[in-house]
């Protein structure tokens, strides 16, 4: 949405403070990175519509980009109690407790999500990684007690030797170096394994859930245009970022030995591979 837009509909919610417009013009402020702004006009506009699902939706996102996922979770779970097929708040909680490690309620939501809206993006390829994960020896065994995820505790590491190498079989790195995610930092495919051997693909996600809000808003302020790359360089090793399709992200990690150059190569064949997987028939 340009700016022009946003300014049509700030207008307008100002011309009418009652007006639903606050909720296409606060997901607008989402996606362009000012959280704060999209925060202070939902919040507003729940005052007149506390019982709308789709604002405590919105502003269960907002709060989620904005890494509050206590608050999150409570508008998810507001927004349930209003409607409780709402595809968006059960793919939330879905998330929510998939990061938590408690795969059979996450499965449970994304289900419910999927049935509530069949075309929503990216559950389908969730429901199928979280039962893939269920049906590993190493999953959980049960859910959890309490109905609210553990958001803070360490999420729970992916069934390693289990974890079928889908998406980048035949690449270096499939199971641990390479890492495919959603926009939601939902892991998708490969992994990622820390110098104690622990599998940290999960975390890892999770934590880059918001890289596509900030890249977008960086290279924007620096009129760079839109992002496609990023490149770092660590005393432990290098990395690099870079999103296949949209609304996805790959990460491939290698040891400080391997030029960034090289990184690129690796990353565009990761890149094809990915797009191939992502695109492939439901």
């Amino acid at each position: 949405m340009s700016n022009e837009d946003i300014r049509v509909l700030t207008s307008q919610l100002a011309g009418d403070p009652s007006s639903l417009v606050f909720l296409p013009l606060g997901e607008a402020l989402r996606r362009r990175g000012q959280l704060e702004a999209a925060e202070k006009i939902v919040v507003a506009g729940l005052t007149r519509y506390p019982e709308l699902a789709e604002a405590h939706d919105l502003l269960a996102r907002v709060l989620s980009d904005g890494g509050d996922l206590e608050r999150a979770f409570d508008e998810w779970d507001i927004a349930l109690r209003l409607d409780d097929r709402h595809a968006g708040a059960h793919k939330g909680i879905g998330f929510l407790y998939y990061v938590a490690g408690d795969l059979p309620q996450a499965l449970d939501h994304l289900e419910a999500a999927l049935a509530a809206d069949p075309g929503a993006e990216g559950v389908a390829a969730a429901v199928a990684r979280v039962r893939e994960a269920l049906a590993a020896p190493a999953g959980p065994s049960g859910p959890a007690d309490s109905t609210r995820p553990p958001l803070l505790a360490t999420p729970a590491p992916p069934p390693g030797a289990a974890d079928s190498p889908t998406v980048f079989a035949g690449l270096e790195g499939a199971q641990d170096g390479l890492l495919l995610l959603d926009g939601n930092g939902l892991r998708l495919g490969g992994g990622l394994t820390a110098p104690d051997g622990s599998a940290v693909g999960d975390a890892v996600a999770a934590h880059l859930a918001g890289v596509f809000r900030d890249a977008s808003r960086a290279t924007r302020l620096l009129s760079l245009g839109s992002w496609t790359s990023v490149a770092a360089e660590t005393a432990d090793a290098n990395l690099f970022l870079c999103a296949p399709a949209p609304d996805s992200l790959l990460l491939l990690v290698r040891d400080n030995s391997v030029p960034i150059g090289r990184l690129a190569l690796q990353a565009e064949r990761a890149s094809e591979a990915a797009r191939r997987w992502l695109e492939r028939p439901a």
